[in-house]
């Protein structure tokens, strides 16, 4: 078959060259000649265990190559960003986007699969830009079996972890939502032939919703994570130990407390059910408010402390939004950071072994430096540990006895509950 990826991102290109590597002809459309060139190389354009080698035997193979410019296709894969808008409403221009790029190519036959993580309905959007976009052809509407499009359009949410996508890719199971049965049913056909997990068919919007849920309870429960720790800070308890003992509870498992809330998924989607549905999401709104509130608390409590100091030097340990990758989209780690550089009479060193220069938005600022994790435990008169990458589990806590710690993951800080 010939299918045809549209974007080239975290989820677009593990998903090409999964594709290709199982034999079918894959055509990567994205609109940054960067990335093209990139792939059409054989190169990643992002750290992920596993991708670089499956890309390399796919390109080397022939089996898939990049271009600015969608082909005619069996299959299309949508699998572009869905960033939110200030205040919380669905930014869905490059869903349409994509949409409209692909229309003129489409033949009797194509199937269309929405990957993008989306608010309920944008199947059927994406269905209607192609209608009007193609006359020539029918499509199919929601939950309407009585007719047999020429082109089906499905929902097929991504289910994979940054730093686990290869494997995930293959192994989780999935959720094939079509506008109607039979849409499903050709979107199917596709998964099941490298998914090894369940895959579990139902309509569009369940599929929509399915994803969006996942993530909004997740972020509901690290909510309550990071707000039992801004409530222990108040009243001056140890809210590792705390979390410790009220987990020997048998139905008790409260996650960890954090720097926040970060990445593509859990920092954006719930804001999708609160702009659907804003009178009847009111816990999912509160979880996204604690959340984001966090990393301002952690900035607050540095920069009370810097009083004490004259000039104060601030070693931020960590700065992408999660352990052992690379990834800076939506990082709490990385607000504090600019926060902190921002702040008068603030020095700031910033360690984290997955990067090789400062972000962008840093680079320019005279008083932060990217530094190894000696130098910043040495010439640092706070320390707050923000990201708990692998290299960092390994430093001797004594080490820091000297220093001012925030340590808003546990790092070094961690009690153990002893029973008697």
């Amino acid at each position: 078959m010939k299918i045809c990826v549209v974007g080239l991102g975290y989820i677009g290109l593990p998903t090409a060259a999964m594709l290709a590597s199982r034999g079918h002809d894959v055509l990567g459309f994205d609109v940054n000649e960067t990335v093209v060139a990139a792939v059409n190389a054989g190169q990643a354009h992002f750290q992920e265990p596993d991708l670089q080698m499956l890309l390399s035997a796919a390109v080397q193979t022939g089996k898939l190559s990049a271009a600015n410019a969608p082909e005619t296709s069996d299959y299309y894969i949508i699998a572009v960003p869905t960033p939110v808008r200030p205040g919380g409403a669905p930014d869905m221009s490059y869903v349409e986007k994509a949409a409209a790029a692909i229309a003129p190519t489409l033949k009797i036959g194509s199937v269309v699969i929405l990957e993008s993580t989306s608010p309920v309905g944008s199947t059927e959007m994406v269905a209607e830009v192609l209608r009007q976009a193609r006359p020539d052809l029918t499509f199919p509407h929601y939950k309407d079996d009585m007719v047999e499009a020429d082109v089906a359009v499905c929902h097929c949410p991504e289910r994979i972890l940054p730093g686990q996508m290869v494997r995930e890719l293959v192994q989780n199971d999935r959720i094939i939502g079509g506008l109607t049965e039979a849409c499903a049913q050709k979107a199917l056909d596709l998964y099941q032939e490298f998914v090894t997990g369940t895959c579990y068919v139902t309509d569009s919007r369940a599929a929509e919703l399915v994803k969006l849920s996942e993530n909004a309870f997740r972020d509901v429960n690290i909510a309550f994570a990071n707000e039992l720790s801004m409530i222990c800070d108040k009243l001056e308890v140890d809210v590792w130990q705390v979390r410790e003992l009220a987990n020997k509870h048998p139905r008790v498992s409260i996650l960890e407390p954090g720097a926040g809330v970060g990445g593509h998924c859990i920092a954006v989607d719930p804001w999708f059910i609160v702009n659907s549905a804003p009178d009847e999401a009111r816990l999912i709104r509160m979880a996204r408010i604690v959340n984001d509130d966090k990393p301002h608390r952690i900035v607050d409590r540095v920069t009370l402390l810097a009083d004490r100091f004259k000039n104060a030097v601030v070693a931020c340990y960590g700065v992408t939004y999660k352990p052992d990758v690379d990834d800076l989209r939506e990082s709490p780690a990385l607000e504090i950071v600019e926060a902190l550089a921002k702040t008068d009479g603030l020095s700031v060193l910033v360690c984290d072994p997955t990067l090789s220069e400062l972000p962008a938005s840093l680079r320019d600022l005279s008083n932060v430096h990217l530094v190894d994790p000696g130098r910043a435990q040495r010439e640092s008169d706070i320390v707050v540990f923000l990201v708990g990458h692998r290299q960092f589990k390994r430093l001797d806590p004594n080490q820091f006895l000297n220093k001012v710690v925030v340590d808003s993951i546990g790092l070094i800080s961690r009690p153990n509950g002893r029973g008697v």
